[in-house]
């Protein structure tokens, strides 16, 4: 079992940039991946970034180049920091792990919104 807690989420103007953080309650390092999903209203909930305990990391084609995932096995947090946002990219934000092909442990989410 693993509880995951996000932080970082807010609202900024088209343009700037968050970092979003989630907080493990065990090693990461023991964490096989990690994920950021987005799911904003009325759309799919969509997997935004992942890393590998490895440290390999895929992006939706969407927030290529803009966002960057990132973990810190000493403070057994995930990052995710986000530049360059657009109103699209409004959602809540969930961080996910997962230690087998499924994401079996998710966090509560955060607001994210982007103003135009």
């Amino acid at each position: 079992q693993v509880q995951l807690v996000e932080s970082g989420g807010g609202l900024v103007q088209a343009g700037g940039s968050l970092r979003l953080s989630c907080a493990a309650s065990r090693r990461t390092s023991s964490i096989y991946a990690m994920g950021w999903f987005r799911q904003a209203p009325g759309k799919q909930r969509e997997l935004v970034a992942a890393i590998t305990s490895g440290g390999s990391t895929n992006y939706a084609v969407s927030v290529k180049g803009r966002f960057t995932i990132s973990r810190d096995n000493a403070k057994n947090t995930a990052y995710l920091q986000m530049n360059s946002l657009k109103p699209e990219d409004t959602a809540v934000y969930y961080c996910a792990a997962r230690e087998d092909s499924v994401y079996r442990y998710w966090g509560q989410g955060t607001q994210v919104t982007v103003s135009s």
